[in-house]
């Protein structure tokens, strides 16, 4: 009963139905908008218009489909899935490689009947005959007038290499998901974040308790004017605020320290500060962000009098610092740039455009094994393109028969052969 069960987890066709199950529900987990609120489920998948007939906020919840990944039964899948690769390695993969390293003899000439690729030489000499075929570095046995051969044994253990490739993947895949977090975090430029803006974590997830400091943001332009690269430099700090480390990090470039990525995502302006040139005070005015078809935009409203009613209103569209300036009818006044001064409306200069960085934080510790697994992955689709060949040989008097077998490259082990009985 054991020895029928665990070949039945080694059969190929249950490993394919397993995959086939997991692929279906990581569709599902593509398909379906992740790790969102309730009200979105609400909204998007109603009771009394279910999408597709069936599909409703409350089937979503009740089989966790708003977290798939997460899931108990698709973790299940996947264990199930390394563990039907284990068995089909340990009774299958293994004994075929145990079987392909034993010298596999021919003691007589009926064998090669079995062969499609064989033939009967006469009147040749069988040393020169096995020093062909050293030439061609098979490795040799021999006993008295039978000769066994091999080469490229090295290719039977792709399909090996694939299955320890596949079970680190997903081993790593669920690590990550039950040990991992992602947080976004929304810092104005100078200041102290601790990570607090949990947007998705695992069941046995640790965060962190570690704070850091954007030192500056900054974003470099084209010569068209449009967007090239965004750019912020941190502090890592201890429990005692001091600094540890810095670092400055760009989207596609993130910066690490101990197993917590930061990643640049998102900017936005804060406030602009302003400096009233009649009594010298610097005042600073927050920004609303509204977005066009295209550009991001901010505006701020800065008041003439102290009832508010009357003043003039400030767009900005970037990092550098060029605003334009709008009486409360809408009507253009003209343009403002940094550490330039305005007297249309009241005598004021542009000091300062405070920015805040994006930054999304994540930790996961299943990545090094997911990176490790399709290491493999390739190093056995090298492993596979070198083919495994035998050849037997049976000196019988004054005949001499050979035969061989491979398993791929057929047409190029035919012209191999045809080369050694020539």
């Amino acid at each position: 009963m054991k020895r029928q069960f665990f070949k039945f987890l080694a059969d190929l066709r249950f490993a394919i139905c397993l995959l086939l199950i997991i692929a279906l529900s990581s569709i599902i987990g593509t398909v379906i908008e992740q790790n969102l609120s309730i009200e979105t489920y609400k909204v998007s998948y109603p009771l009394n218009n279910p999408v597709f007939g069936f599909l409703s906020w409350d089937i979503i919840l009740k089989f966790g489909f708003d977290h798939v990944y997460k899931t108990w039964w698709f973790i299940f899948l996947i264990g199930l899935f390394g563990v039907s690769l284990l068995m089909c390695t340990a009774i299958q993969q293994i004994p075929e490689l145990k079987i392909a390293r034993r010298c596999q003899f021919f003691r007589t000439k009926h064998p090669f009947r079995k062969l499609k690729i064989s033939t009967c030489l006469k009147l040749v000499n069988l040393n020169k005959l096995i020093f062909k075929i050293k030439e061609n570095r098979y490795s040799i046995f021999q006993q008295k007038n039978i000769v066994y051969c091999y080469k490229g044994l090295i290719g039977k253990f792709a399909p090996i290499i694939v299955h320890f490739s596949m079970i680190l993947v997903l081993f790593g895949s669920v690590i990550g998901a039950l040990n991992g977090f992602n947080a976004q975090e929304i810092i104005p430029k100078t200041e102290m974040f601790h990570i607090q803006n949990i947007l998705d974590n695992g069941q046995f997830t640790l965060i962190p308790k570690t704070s850091a400091r954007v030192n500056d943001f900054w974003i470099t332009y084209s010569e068209e004017k449009t967007i090239n690269q965004f750019y912020s430099n941190i502090s890592i700090l201890d429990q005692t605020g001091n600094e540890v480390i810095q670092k400055t990090l760009y989207v596609n470039l993130p910066a690490t320290y101990r197993h917590i990525n930061y990643y640049q995502t998102d900017w936005t302006l804060l406030a602009l500060r302003l400096k009233k040139n009649a009594v010298n005070l610097v005042t600073q005015y927050p920004l609303v962000n509204f977005i066009d078809d295209k550009n991001k935009i901010w505006i701020s409203w800065i008041p003439t009098n102290t009832k508010l009613s009357d003043g003039f209103s400030i767009l900005i569209s970037n990092l550098q610092g060029y605003c334009s300036v709008y009486d409360k009818s809408g009507s253009f006044l003209g343009n403002i740039e940094l550490n330039e001064s305005f007297n249309s409306v009241s005598p004021l200069t542009l000091v300062d455009v405070i920015s805040c960085t994006g930054l999304q934080i994540k930790i996961d510790p299943g990545l090094p094994l997911i990176y490790s697994g399709f290491a493999f992955l390739m190093l056995s689709t090298l492993t596979s393109y070198i083919t495994y060949s035998q050849v037997w040989i049976v000196n019988d008097n004054k005949s001499i028969y050979i035969g061989g077998n491979t398993s791929r490259a057929k047409y190029g082990f035919e012209i191999e052969f045809f080369k050694l009985t020539i």
